[in-house]
């Protein structure tokens, strides 16, 4: 059966817990590995170099874009945010379930290339939520956090675009609905298309009878 990776993008609006959910995923070793993203926004407090981000000036990521590094970019609340295409193409083909925690915008570009990513859109259960959790952080002036807000409601009208809604409620809830997700992809028929020649081949049947 299908033995590859699972290109799985998982998005949905700032404060929705996207990285607690990641950081839940890859605590199950050797399923899944996260793609690194490059930005150019300032890093937070306890983000780090290389494990939360790629830290880059505009005029450095603007430079990746003209060389083809990135699998996709987006600007987001005045920030690119990008992707690095080789670890990506590395991993699935080592077989290994890669997680991009990327923007809407990104989203749907990486589903452009690769129409086989599965598309995840995390979020809780109402905008309010949504408020309180940003407002929760204490990271961000009222300015950014509406504007965040009314990116919100932006990110929820493309639905469409996504394969999967997944509540936010709880982050154990989420990474067990993650989960069965990526099991039941393995699983689907456009990804064993090569199974009815295995199953033909095997020694000692006579596939004429």
């Amino acid at each position: 059966m299908y033995n590859k990776g699972i290109l799985l993008i998982i998005s949905g609006p700032s404060g929705a817990g996207k990285g607690t959910v990641v950081k839940e995923l890859l605590k199950e070793e050797g399923k899944y590995c996260l793609s690194t993203s490059v930005t150019t926004r300032a890093p937070r407090p306890g983000e780090e170099e290389g494990v939360s981000y790629y830290f880059r000036t505009e005029k450095e990521f603007k430079k990746l874009i003209e060389n083809g590094s990135l699998l996709e970019y987006a600007i987001f609340c005045g920030n690119f945010y990008g992707t690095p295409t080789k670890y990506v193409e590395q991993q699935l083909s080592e077989g290994k379930n890669v997680i991009l925690e990327i923007e809407v915008q990104g989203a749907i570009q990486v589903k452009e290339k690769y129409p086989d990513a599965v598309l995840i859109f995390l979020t809780p259960e109402t905008i309010q939520d949504l408020q309180d959790r940003l407002r929760g952080r204490a990271t961000e002036t009222d300015e950014v956090i509406n504007m965040r807000l009314r990116r919100a409601r932006e990110e929820v009208g493309l639905l469409n675009k996504y394969d999967y809604v997944v509540l936010n409620d709880l982050v154990r809830n989420a990474t067990e609905r993650i989960n069965a997700i990526v099991e039941t992809e393995k699983f689907r028929a456009a990804r064993n298309l090569d199974f009815s020649e295995q199953f033909l081949s095997k020694k000692g049947v006579d596939t004429n009878a």
